[in-house]
Formats: structure tokens, C-alpha cells, sequence
């Protein structure tokens, strides 16, 4: 058998898509796997053949659905029996609760008795049948066999009146049960008569089959729908992680990256626009001045700074030789001080007299 060819790396990534995810057996491979680790996509993609869709082998699959459809018609034959054991049982408990015809004949009731004994002993025959086990061949229940009820068999007479009202019997007893599920799959047939129902009868079991199949097939989408679900789950965080990966990324090389240059412009321009706003402040301010002050007034202005800028200079001046005055003063020591204590009085002496001298002229005049 020649060895399946080698997968390259990209070609297990394209086995996970949408066209390629049949060709692999089931399993939970994401692209990073398949990236990772090519060899794993080739070997699946060998045991293509060998797999079935569900991960069994072949031979074991095939011998899978062949004891599916056994089984099938093993439990078709089951049902099938089991509905006219169910049937059978259901017409004697309407006998006995007394729901059937209010008079039945001797006939009837003679069939009705005839066929609970023969049930009774069929699954009598059923219980004392012996099995298999594993100690080997068990013994009899009770010690009795099938040939001990025998004995118990009803006469000859009543089971040949059962073989010939049994079959009428349960077809009576079908068509009931095919009416009443016919009432209940197709509820507009009630108005219809009891030919026209009659003939409804028999496509019924091919819709119910058909219906049967739509919804197998419902089921089997969905759980296909599920397993995609379930794949498409555990793929999407992993997406979603690279995603916020590259973001974070694009975030961290492009956003912040070009912030300190955004910053550096932002700055520069506050510096710009906040020289702008000085100048027109001082522009504000030369307007004022300009329009408070008039050429004549700034040269009356210049003329009273020059006038008092003088008269400082003069009182500078004056206080320049007072200053010098009163250091020659100090220097002369103590005793002249009482000199010019003295001298100050005598000055303040002479000056009141020349006021009152100036206020006696005064009175004479």
C-alpha cells in the first residue's frame, strides 16, 4: 500500500474549512494545530479511508449498521406482535369492566373466554420455557414443562371458533385504532363518511412514515448543526484571542507611538497660542495708553515729571548741606551743644518779640 502523500502545512489549515472538514475523521483540530504540528493534518488525512465519518473503523462500522437494521427488523416483528398481544389484552379488560356490548352473545362471550385462556397459556409456555444459563440447562419452574399444559388447552370446538373470529376481531379492532389515529393526525376527516375514512386508511401509514423520515432527518441536521455549534465554540475565542492580540499590538506600535508626537505638537501649539495671547494683551494695553493719553497731555506730564524731578533734586541738595551742617555740628562735641541750645532759645525769644512788636504796631495804627 503506497503511503499517503505528505501535507503541507497550509493544506491542513484548508482541511478545516467548510469543504475540506468531511475529509477528516471527527476530532477537534483548530488551525493552530494544524500549523503547528503539520504532520498530525497528514496522518489524519491517511486515516481518512480506514474512519468513518463518527471515528470508527470500516469493517467495524459496516458490521455497526448491519446489526442496526437486525435490530430494525427484529423490533418491527417485536412491535408488530407486541401490538396484537396489547390488542388481544386490551379487548378482555373491556369485557371484563363490562364497556363491551351490553348484551354479547354466548358466541362472543365463549371467544372472549377462549382466547384469555389460550394468552394465558402461551405466556405460561413462555415462563416454563427453559433458557439458557450459565451453569448449563436450568431446570423446569415448578417442575412442569409445556407438555403439563397441554392438559389446560381449551377443546377443539372453541379454538377452532377462536381461529375463525380471531381474525375478524382484530381487523374490527384495527380499523378502530386506524380511525382514531387518523381523527387525531387528520382531524378534518371527522365530517368525512365512513367509506371516505376507510379509504383515508391507507396512505396514512406512508404519511406517517414520511413524516417519520422528515423527522429523523430534522434530527440528524440538528445534531450536525450542534457538533458545528460546538466546533465553531471552541473556535471562536481562539479568534477572538488573536484578535485582541493584534489589537493590543496596533495599540501599542501605532496609538501610543504616535502619542509623544501628537503631545510635542500639542505643546508646541499652547506655546504659540499662549505667545499670541501675551501680544494681544500688551496690544490691548498700548491702546489704552493711547487712548488716555493725548500728545498734549504727555508733554504737560513731561513738564510736571522735569518740574518735580528739580524740586527733588533741589531738596537732595538741601538735605545734602543739612546733613553736612549737623556732622560739622557733632564734631565740635558737648559743650557746644549747650551753645546752640542757648542759641535757639534766643532766637525763639527774639522771634516772639518781633511777632509782638509786629502785632503792637498793628494796634497803633
Amino acid at each position: 500500500m503506497a503511503a499517503p502523500s505528505r501535507v503541507p502545512g497550509d493544506m491542513g489549515v484548508e482541511l478545516l474549512g467548510a469543504a475540506g472538514g468531511a475529509r477528516l475523521p471527527l476530532c477537534q483540530l483548530t488551525e493552530e494545530d494544524a500549523s503547528a504540528h503539520p504532520g498530525l493534518a497528514n496522518l489524519l488525512l491517511g486515516l481518512t479511508p480506514y474512519l468513518d465519518p463518527s471515528g470508527l473503523s470500516t469493517p467495524l462500522a459496516r458490521q455497526l449498521e448491519q446489526a442496526g437494521k437486525e435490530l430494525q427488523l427484529r423490533r418491527a416483528a417485536w412491535l408488530r406482535w407486541e401490538a396484537l398481544h396489547r390488542l388481544l389484552q386490551e379487548a378482555l379488560r373491556e369485557q371484563r369492566a363490562g364497556r363491551g356490548d351490553a348484551s354479547p352473545s354466548l358466541e362472543h362471550r365463549k371467544f372472549l373466554e377462549t382466547l384469555e385462556q389460550r394468552l394465558l397459556l402461551g405466556e405460561l409456555s413462555r415462563i416454563l420455557e427453559p433458557g439458557p444459563s450459565l451453569c448449563g440447562a436450568r431446570p423446569p419452574l415448578l417442575g412442569l414443562g409445556a407438555p403439563d399444559l397441554l392438559e389446560l388447552l381449551p377443546p377443539s370446538q372453541d379454538l377452532a371458533l377462536l381461529r375463525q373470529h380471531l381474525p375478524q376481531e382484530i381487523e374490527e379492532r384495527l380499523r378502530c385504532k386506524g380511525l382514531a389515529l387518523l381523527s387525531y393526525h387528520r382531524p378534518d376527516s371527522d365530517g368525512a363518511g365512513e367509506s371516505a375514512r376507510c379509504a383515508m386508511l391507507w396512505p396514512l401509514a406512508e404519511g406517517l412514515a414520511a413524516e417519520q423520515r422528515r423527522l429523523q432527518a430534522g434530527r440528524s441536521r440538528r445534531r450536525e448543526l450542534m457538533g458545528l455549534l460546538e466546533r465553531q465554540r471552541a473556535a471562536y475565542p481562539q479568534v477572538l484571542l488573536r484578535c485582541l492580540g493584534l489589537l493590543r499590538r496596533l495599540a501599542l506600535e501605532h496609538r501610543l507611538g504616535a502619542q509623544a508626537q501628537l503631545d510635542q505638537l500639542n505643546t508646541h501649539y499652547l506655546e504659540v497660542k499662549c505667545s499670541a495671547m501675551f501680544l494681544k494683551i500688551r496690544l490691548e494695553e498700548l491702546s489704552l495708553l493711547l487712548d488716555t493719553y493725548s500728545p498734549e497731555s504727555v508733554e504737560v506730564h513731561r513738564a510736571i515729571r522735569a518740574g518735580l524731578q528739580g524740586a527733588v533734586q533741589q531738596q537732595e541738595q538741601e538735605l545734602a548741606t543739612a546733613q553736612k551742617i549737623l556732622a560739622t555740628y557733632e564734631s565740635l562735641g558737648p559743650e557746644f551743644e549747650g551753645l546752640v541750645q542757648e542759641y535757639a532759645q534766643l532766637c525763639g525769644a527774639v522771634e516772639n518779640k518781633r511777632w509782638a512788636l509786629h502785632e503792637f504796631n498793628k494796634g497803633c495804627h
